[in-house]
């Protein structure tokens, strides 16, 4: 059975998480393909929240496999740290594997984010500060240790001290820092971190495949989004892999023949953390609304998200780059308020009309978006149960969201429960259960419009 991706078509916070949830209910193997703990996905269970980071989403069903792809960097004490938070709310961990080929977060990495982002001050990238980038770095200079490295304590040490002596010299002589202990560190990654992992590290690509290839279901989940991506987003303001749909390739181990199906998931207005370019930053108490009423603040960090209206440019880019299938747009709860909505059709620069993002960055910081105005619905949206429950109003706003972009929109999130969703569409899902079919009322996401 062929594979689905969901990506993240603006800059991250779009509400995967969720989305990963519901369609997890057909799925055996969910993959998370790339990021680290950089990245939350929030989902909200009988008035219960689950903040994840590095565990995917499918961990909260029972029939699922979780795997931990070989594209993720992965700090074990924060994973640890997370599957004993989850296994003390009394969900089952033991299914959860990792990659033995994806790379580890060292203290050294963190420490060297934190540092370089402070050096670079008012030009700084905004960053997490929690080793990421360097990890990354260190993945393609190839002097990275990987979580299989954990089962053989010689070649980790051996690993561990080439790296760090220069890693010392970089604190020593750029950041005047003591150094970092080759023992400290290996005690504390060979020691409990290793006795903890074990048991989860796998053969992800080949674990993977059995289900493929027996005809499970496999969703492949991944973390921030198309415009934070290191090759297609708003460099330099962006993570260090790629989020874009053919990350889930590489990232997880498959070939493009197994990906059938990719949802691209937008909120149904935009927001951003940290720095980089924004056409439709709101910086006023419309954006103040949006940030209030859509609480938007990082699930890891807590740092206030920049708001904005749609921003269709981008969305037209999103799906060039991810060949999305149907988009699920989220929170259109959040819009309940407003009178007016405005939709970013096109951006303006030096006397010329842009349909799509300008490649050049310098064109890019200096457009003016072009806006198309449409009526708000002043309803309350949270309490929707059936497509009945939707004002027109809001029904011509998914509308006009689709025709700009240019794909249909298959999901729209008005609550942040995890069962908020009303079924619209003259479609039959294909039959998988959760091992089987879905119901009736399971919540496919087809080409017309789904409410959740």
């Amino acid at each position: 059975m062929p594979g689905t991706v969901i990506v993240g078509t603006q800059w991250g916070d779009e509400g995967k998480g969720k989305l990963t949830d519901l369609l997890t209910k057909q799925m055996q193997v969910v993959v998370r393909y790339q990021g680290g703990h950089n990245a939350g996905h929030t989902i909200v269970v009988d008035g219960e929240s689950f903040a994840l980071q590095l565990v995917p989403s499918g961990i909260l069903y029972p029939w699922v496999t979780p795997v931990i792809g070989n594209g993720v960097v992965v700090d074990p004490a924060v994973l640890v740290a997370e599957v004993d938070g989850l296994e003390a709310r009394g969900i089952d961990c033991s299914r959860l594997r990792v990659s033995g080929n994806a790379h580890l977060i060292m203290p050294y990495h963190a420490e060297l984010d934190r540092l370089t982002e402070r050096k670079l001050g008012k030009n700084s990238l905004g960053t997490t500060k929690r080793g990421i980038g360097p990890a990354y770095a260190d993945k393609a200079a190839r002097v990275g240790l990987r979580v299989q490295d954990l089962l053989d304590p010689k070649i980790f040490r051996e690993k561990l001290e080439i790296v760090l002596k220069e890693k010392n010299l970089v604190l020593a002589k750029i950041f005047n820092r003591l150094p970092l202990s080759a023992d400290d560190i290996a005690d504390l990654y060979l020691g409990e971190l290793r006795t903890r992992l074990e048991p989860m590290i796998a053969d992800s690509v080949g674990l993977v495949h059995d289900a493929l290839e027996s005809g499970g279901n496999v969703l492949f989940e991944g973390a921030q989004a198309t415009f934070l991506d290191l090759d297609h987003g708003t460099y330099p303001f962006v993570t260090s892999s790629n989020p874009v749909a053919g990350g889930a390739l590489t990232g997880a181990g498959v070939g493009p023949m197994h990906i059938q199906r990719v949802v691209g998931v937008a909120k149904a207005y935009v927001t951003r953390v940290g720095a980089g370019p924004f056409p439709t930053e709101l910086l006023d108490e419309t954006g103040d609304a949006l940030v209030d009423r859509g609480h938007e603040y990082g699930t890891n960090t807590g740092r206030r998200r920049r708001p904005g209206w749609f921003d269709a440019v981008m969305l037209r880019q999103a799906v060039r780059l991810n060949s999305l299938t149907e988009l699920a747009v989220t929170k259109l709860d959040v819009l309940d308020a407003f009178d007016t909505l405005k939709v970013c059709v096109a951006y303006e620069a030096d006397g010329q009309r842009y349909s799509h993002p300008p490649y050049h960055q310098s064109v890019l910081h200096k457009v003016t978006p072009v806006y198309e105005e449409l009526p708000g619905w002043n309803t309350d949206l949270t309490g929707a149960t059936t497509l009945a429950d939707l004002p027109q109003a809001a029904c011509d706003y998914l509308d006009f969201l689709a025709e700009a972009c240019g794909v249909p929109v298959g999901l729209v999130g008005v609550g942040p429960g995890r069962e908020q969703f009303v079924q619209f569409s003259d479609q039959t899902p294909q039959s998988s259960d959760p091992g089987g079919g879905w119901e009736e009322d399971d919540g496919f996401v087809g080409p017309g419009i789904l409410v959740l």
